[in-house]
């Protein structure tokens, strides 16, 4: 039942998947399907011991083994595959670092800034991935009027989808952060959408509890 402001009382969680080699030299992944690292597989399970007893409505995965990985040692193994859910696709850009393009081009090069060029495969402007992220939140709204959906994808994608469930431009999603295998909250107070959390690391958080 909404609330008594015609806001479904759920939340959109969004769950980074955890380290891969390429996310922690930099390198853009956005097609190559690469497997998670033994951190971040860690991660993931520790994520499942903040996530125990918490139950959701819906669970949409990305299709890329880093991101149902994840999903699966975090406990939450009753998932769709959401195709929608994939990286932003980097076209020529698939596998190489912020600097070595910059030095490639002769100038500084941000990806919001600039896009991309294509390569093997076509690549995608941002208003592209803020059209496929739109499709994902109009698919999951429904659920929310019966409580928490999680989506568990990738850094820029999932980005991209909080400005765009903030009804922000897409590009605002630069000055978010959002690193592996980290947890955010898209919330709401009363009629306006808000950000809930971001960037939380419950693995950091379990951590360096365990350390003080």
């Amino acid at each position: 039942m909404a609330t008594p402001d015609g806001v479904f009382p759920g939340n959109i969680y969004l769950f980074r998947h955890g380290e891969t080699e390429w996310s922690l030299s930099g390198q853009h992944t956005g097609t190559t399907d690469l497997p998670l690292l033994p951190q971040g597989e860690a991660a993931a399970r520790e994520l499942a011991d903040v996530l125990r007893g918490h139950t959701f409505e819906r669970v949409l995965v990305s299709p890329l083994q880093r991101a149902r990985r994840t999903a699966e040692l975090a406990g939450l193994h009753d998932f769709e595959v959401e195709p929608l859910l994939k990286e932003w696709d980097y076209g020529a850009y698939e596998g190489i670092t912020t600097k070595e393009i910059s030095e490639r081009l002769g100038r500084p090069w941000e990806v919001f800034v600039d896009g991309v060029e294509p390569g093997v495969t076509p690549g995608e402007t941002v208003e592209q991935v803020s059209e496929r992220a739109q499709e994902v939140i109009d698919k999951v709204w429904p659920d929310l009027e019966h409580g928490d959906v999680a989506l568990f994808g990738h850094g820029h994608a999932l980005r991209i989808l909080a400005a765009t469930y903030l009804r922000a431009d897409p590009r605002f999603a630069a000055q978010l952060v959002m690193d592996a295998g980290s947890m955010s909250v898209l919330t709401h107070h009363r009629s306006t959408r808000c950000i809930g959390a971001f960037n939380i690391s419950p693995w950091r958080i379990l951590r360096d509890a365990a350390t003080a």
